[in-house]
């Protein structure tokens, strides 16, 4: 198997908003705020949904590459209900492998609240479910060894027993790639975060704001600096200024497209990285998988939700 990706199984929850709802609410806009059930359903109860979709980010990045057609695979918890049903389902409609057997669970499957303001930007509330509740037992080693390479995703890291999920995973894997995902989740776990990108991580995702609060940079050329510094693949998205890839002295960067008619950014990030990684296991060039990244971000942040209709 060429991926294989760990991450919370979240079904996705679409619906547009003004940014008064945000204001009103005490949300901040284009980040992720984790909440309870009920507050979860409080939010969503004066709210039209657009659509509900099978989400998580890194299966948004894992369905990516199976659309590509790579062979991939998934390991995210769920419980055997409703939502944790269509979860699943949604993943097998992709090719995707799913390394997980779901029973009833005390905690219903996780959700998460896409918030689109008229400017496209997404807001995302979490309640995360038995998604945060995954452990080592739930994780296929055999899965993980027959795996090019490992893939986790940051915010995983809200919540305790993931962490042991996460140290088994990377010590049975045999290149590990990993999403810093969100600013918020990157101040909570800064030195967990800087540990895994400086000693655990082959290959390191992350946006520019995530990049800048996790080495704690006052200017982009420090991040530049760090990631040559570490001599591990960074590769960083900076939204209109493109994206660069770093890998010890050598740096690569692509221009982001240009006149798009962009609806939501919701998965952007999401499918870059699905992108890349096709790029990386097929042999590609550092130029040509940021490339790819950047086609697959150009297509998603042109339609609503984070997957794609190929």
């Amino acid at each position: 198997m060429k991926v294989i990706g760990i991450g919370n199984a979240i079904v996705d929850v679409i619906c547009k908003v003004e940014e008064t709802f945000l204001t009103n609410n005490k949300l901040t806009k284009s980040t992720m705020k984790l909440v309870d059930e009920n507050e979860f359903k409080r939010l969503l109860s004066s709210l039209k949904i657009e659509t509900t979709i099978s989400g998580g980010s890194i299966a948004n990045s894992i369905v990516g590459l199976s659309q590509l057609g790579n062979e991939v695979g998934f390991i995210g918890k769920v419980s055997d209900d409703e939502l944790g049903a269509k979860y699943e389902e949604g993943l097998k409609k992709e090719n995707v492998k799913y390394f997980y057997s779901k029973k009833k669970e005390v905690i219903p499957t996780g959700t998460c609240l896409i918030l689109i303001t008229p400017d496209s930007e997404r807001t995302m509330i979490t309640f995360l479910g038995t998604a945060g509740k995954i452990s080592d037992k739930d994780i296929d080693i055999n899965a993980i060894k027959k795996s090019e390479i490992l893939f986790l995703e940051g915010y995983l890291w809200d919540e305790g027993e993931p962490k042991k999920a996460f140290e088994k995973a990377i010590l049975n894997s045999n290149k590990v790639a990993m999403s810093l995902s969100d600013l918020f989740c990157v101040e909570r776990h800064k030195p967990h975060f800087l540990d895994l990108v400086k000693n655990k991580l082959d290959i390191t995702f992350a946006n520019e704001q995530e990049i800048i609060s996790l080495i704690d940079a006052k200017k982009f050329e420090e991040v530049v600096d760090f990631s040559k510094k570490i001599k591990k693949l960074v590769i960083i998205t900076r939204g209109e200024k493109g994206a660069i890839a770093v890998n010890g002295d050598e740096i690569v960067e692509c221009s982001a497209k240009k006149d798009l008619e962009i609806k939501d950014l919701t998965g952007a990030g999401d499918l870059f990285a699905g992108g890349f990684l096709h790029g990386n296991i097929n042999g590609k060039t550092l130029k040509e998988s940021l490339e790819k990244g950047t086609e697959m971000s150009s297509k998603i942040i042109q339609t609503i939700g984070a997957r794609l209709n190929l």
